[in-house]
């Protein structure tokens, strides 16, 4: 849980495909900055099609949004400049600004490859406030790679993100818990971190058109909309989110898989479904490798092209693929907004070698015990009526045995008296 007195620090690369794309063909020569020009990454160069995964802010003054089709952006565009996509790059140049960061401070937590969150406490002594810090590091990265990176602080991990997303680029924002009133609750609902489109319409078609509007709204209401969602929105909307800065993210040592879906999933039985596969993928490789999981993470990726993962510490180390996938599916229960899903992925963390001893806690080593005792009365309820079935058929036997004794005993002894023909069996003429 995070420490009450903790401030947390959020950075956002400013369009950051679009700008590491930008620097790179300046520096082989190009006399265009793609970040000044309307712009894009994504799509087909040559026949023109597929989606935008990037924009310039001068894209996006002509009403462009990322995840919008190529076709789309060009009709409000004519001019548009599109460049494909070069992920090892991005990669790359994702890489180099952690270890920069990490020179500022140790305690880093890597949600996606173009942001990470910050705990101020290891660095307290060094820096006046945190805001001092945030705004070093903006113009640090700035000076040291040439893009800008915008800084949200908060002493709320939600509010951090949130604060990161106000105005860019290049700038520090603060929104502390007791400035939600005055900077979060006037915003769009759909403003809202992990409210999607959906999760807005229809909070819409209930009259809750801002933040503020869901923050004072009775959270009972929430929850008979929108289930577990509407709880955690309506905690986000009033700044409560208790996660502190995690310096191992999920993508830590471990084993995982992950899928891009030929279309989108767009319910809960289609993500159960892929989930089941991940599991049952990630199972075989923890068994080849011989390991047990301690932890496991789910991933999604919208159609929107944003990210959410959670992940969560599983009570006993497995490498079952039934277990890991009802893990899986519980943090999926979490995280969704009921958005179209574009990837889905799952991921085990602190793994230790199958040989390793596994300690059970006192609640699952009952379990256990109650799962043997069940399986031990139902062995032996099955073999007592196959028992009880093999002695009535037994009996029934003899009695039939016995009949039919009797009646050749009677037949016998008539002929016996009055001779062989005295008797002879029927023929049915019928």
């Amino acid at each position: 849980m995070k420490d009450p007195g903790a401030i947390i620090l959020h950075i956002d690369v400013n369009s950051a495909f679009l700008s590491w794309s930008a620097l790179k063909l300046l520096r082989e020569g190009s006399d265009v900055d793609l970040r000044l020009i309307p712009s894009i990454v994504g799509g087909d160069q040559k026949t023109r099609h597929g989606i935008v995964v990037a924009k310039s802010i001068p894209a996006k003054k002509y009403g462009i949004q990322t995840a919008e089709t190529v076709a789309s952006a060009l009709q409000k565009c004519p001019d548009l400049v599109m460049i494909p996509p070069e992920h090892s790059y991005y990669r790359e140049q994702s890489r180099q600004l952690m270890e920069y960061l990490s020179e500022i401070c140790p305690v880093i937590q890597q949600v996606s490859v173009d942001e990470c969150y910050m705990d101020f406490e290891p660095v307290r002594k060094k820096y006046p406030s945190p805001e001092i810090l945030a705004r070093k590091i903006c113009d640090g990265v700035r000076e040291t790679f040439g893009f800008t990176v915008n800084v949200g602080v908060s002493d709320r991990k939600v509010l951090a993100k949130m604060a990161s997303d106000f105005e860019k680029p290049d700038r520090v924002h603060t929104l502390y818990a007791s400035e939600i009133r005055e900077k979060l609750w006037p915003l769009p609902i759909g403003d809202l971190y992990m409210c999607g489109k959906s999760a807005a319409a229809k909070l819409q078609t209930m009259g809750i058109n801002t933040i503020g509007d869901l923050a004072v709204l009775d959270i009972s209401y929430a929850e008979s909309w929108l289930k577990k969602q509407g709880r955690m929105l309506w905690e986000f909307a009033n700044g409560i989110d208790t996660r502190s800065v995690e310096p191992e993210p999920f993508k830590a040592k471990g084993v995982g898989n992950s899928v891009t879906l030929s279309s989108n999933a767009e319910t809960r039985e289609e993500a159960y479904a892929v989930i089941k596969r991940l599991c049952d993928k990630v199972s075989l490789r923890l068994e080849k490798g011989e390991f047990l999981a301690g932890g496991i993470c789910t991933e999604i990726k919208y159609s929107t092209f944003q990210s959410v993962s959670h992940q969560m510490v599983l009570k006993t180390e497995t490498s079952d693929s039934r277990k890991l996938c009802k893990a899986a599916c519980e943090l999926f229960d979490e995280i969704w907004n009921g958005d179209p899903i574009r990837l889905l992925g799952v991921r085990t963390t602190r793994l230790v070698d199958q040989s390793a001893p596994v300690q059970l806690n006192l609640f699952d080593f009952q379990i256990e015990l109650e799962e043997k005792r069940r399986k031990e009365q139902e062995k032996q309820r099955r073999l007592a009526e196959a028992e009880r079935k093999r002695q009535e058929e037994e009996i029934k036997k003899k009695k039939e045995d016995s009949r039919k004794q009797s009646l050749e005993d009677a037949l016998g002894s008539i002929r016996k008296r009055y001779g062989e023909d005295a008797i002879r069996k029927g023929m049915n003429t019928t």
